[in-house]
């Protein structure tokens, strides 16, 4: 109960700072208690109109807002970004512009963060520190240093009291799911909570630096001997849960149309890169940057694109980077049928819908989409139109794939920024068919089975001593068996000849799909 009224008032306050912004558009149809938005209403109404937000689109002014609210409502409206199924194209656009800045803390916190984590004075870590930021995010700060022993590094800071901040608002977030998984029974498909434990997942790595160093270290050896492609190296001994030393890199920003053009850089070339790049970590390794706005991405004097800021990563396994690869070759080939038919296979849409007219309902996504020039197409747009439709349907919206989704989406936003005649994803497409060709076909599949048998077959032997055991037992009388269950174990008998068949059964299985392979 306290719980509740807790939240409540703060359910109040952030619908205040809504209202201020005359964004409160997002709150009526999530079933969120009528006396929070009365009063967000009231003080509206009692403050003179800003010429400034009445001249904003509502997705700008809502931008404002969750800007106001701090660090949790930035990253939810960076995540929400990626849902124009629920919120709309306009939004979703606007929202996807929402910027992580906030005001840097001062310098002398930084270093008394830094020592304590190191546990040494900072001199002893570091010849020269900036006490004034170069970068001020929602959950860290970057200074540059040196380090005794000459290199140049950046350094990231967590913001004090950053944690305890964020586990309030996720309460919060949490409290308010649960409110519209009860109340709107229309909203259940879209996961409320499981979208809230996605984004707390996401924040918990976020507001661990040893963390982000271990996914930066991970996504280097992915791309050892990549010449187009380059991670900073990680100082793990300046490296805690609350400090994180990278190798300082510099580059021009990937966006700088003009700036990588007087530098002598082919933007075409740039661009064919990038697509390969992410498509190399989404579908090859199922591991892949996830925050890739240009602050985030450069290019060195070489052509090597650098990648920094590795607190949001995403993950997808062998089954949904299958599924994402049928789906976008499916779209791309207009094979309707092909992208119905998986849905169901993987059980995203209910067994019991019209495959029929989920096949139509695709074509009527695809067809106007697919009909445009291909430097217009958008595939991130096409994944949320699918998403939308999919309501009909019952269609479960999987967590795990907004991140997926949001990397698209900014990804072809800096493409275009590039040269907006070329279709990132249209440059990736062999590099995904290739996939497709070692990963999906029958021979592949085979390969699949035979590994995963031959995994079970490893552990067959501790399986037998187990049963082995719990079979003396029964024999000793110190386990003791529902007659029911002995006679279907043994015909009356507690022996064992149904297991060694099944043993013999899958060892023939081994030999015979080795033998396909």
């Amino acid at each position: 109960m306290l719980q509740a009224l807790r939240n409540l008032g703060r359910l109040v306050g952030i619908a205040a700072t809504l209202g201020r912004n005359d964004a409160l558009f997002p709150l009526e149809p999530l079933g969120v208690p009528p006396v929070a938005i009365a009063a967000a209403r009231l003080m509206r109404l009692t403050r003179r109109r800003d010429a400034a937000v009445a001249s904003l689109r509502p997705g700008q002014r809502l931008a404002k807002a969750l800007q106001e609210l701090g660090p949790s409502f930035i990253k939810f409206g960076q995540m929400l970004s990626t849902r124009s199924d629920l919120i709309g194209d306009e939004l979703a656009t606007d929202l996807s512009e929402l910027q992580d800045r906030l005001p840097p803390f001062p310098g002398k916190e930084a270093r008394a963060i830094i020592e304590k984590e190191l546990g040494r004075p900072l001199e002893e870590a570091y010849a020269e520190f900036e006490e004034e930021p170069v970068a001020a995010a929602s959950i860290a700060q970057v200074h540059f240093a040196v380090t005794r022993d000459g290199a140049p590094v950046a350094v990231k800071v967590l913001r004090p009291g950053i944690e305890a901040a964020f586990a309030r608002d996720l309460e919060l977030f949490y409290w308010l799911a649960g409110l519209i998984q009860r109340t709107q029974p229309a909203l259940r498909r879209l996961r409320p909570i499981e979208v809230v434990k996605t984004l707390a997942e996401t924040v918990h790595i976020e507001m661990d630096l040893g963390l982000e160093a271990a996914a930066a270290s991970e996504l280097a050896d992915n791309f050892v001997g990549d010449p187009t492609f380059y991670v900073p190296k990680v100082d793990w001994t300046r490296t805690a849960q609350r400090v994180l030393t990278l190798e300082r890199i510099s580059g021009i920003r990937i966006d700088d149309r003009k700036a990588l053009i007087e530098a002598g850089h082919d933007v075409d070339e740039i661009l064919s890169k990038s697509a390969n790049i992410i498509f190399t970590q989404v579908f090859r390794d199922g591991f892949f940057h996830a925050d890739v706005h240009p602050g985030n991405l450069f290019v060195d004097e070489t052509g090597r694109i650098i990648a920094v800021d590795f607190g949001i990563m995403g993950r997808l396994d062998r089954r949904i980077r299958g599924f994402m690869a049928d789906i976008l070759l499916g779209f791309l080939n207009r094979d309707y049928r092909r992208v119905a038919d998986v849905h169901f296979r993987i059980g995203f849409v209910p067994a019991g819908k019209s495959q029929d007219a989920f096949n139509q309902a695709c074509r009527s996504i695809g067809e106007p989409i697919l009909g445009q020039p291909m430097h217009q197409i958008s595939l991130a747009r096409l994944l949320a139109q699918l998403f939308r439709v999919g309501e009909a349907f019952q269609m479960e919206i999987q967590p795990q794939l907004l991140l997926f989704q949001k990397t698209l989406l900014v990804a072809e936003g800096v493409g275009r920024r590039l040269n907006d005649q070329l279709n990132m994803w249209d440059l990736a497409r062999p590099l995904v068919e290739d996939w497709v060709r070692q990963n999906r076909s029958t021979e592949a599949r085979v390969r699949d089975i035979a590994g995963e048998i031959a995994t079970d077959f490893q552990r067959l032997p501790e399986l037998i001593r187990n049963i082995e055991t719990a079979a003396a037992m029964i024999g000793n009388g110190g386990l003791r068996l529902h007659p029911d269950s002995i006679r279907a174990l043994g015909g009356g008998k507690p022996t064992l000849w149904p297991l060694w068949t099944a043993v013999a059964a899958l060892a023939a299985a081994v030999a015979a799909v080795a033998a396909l392979a």
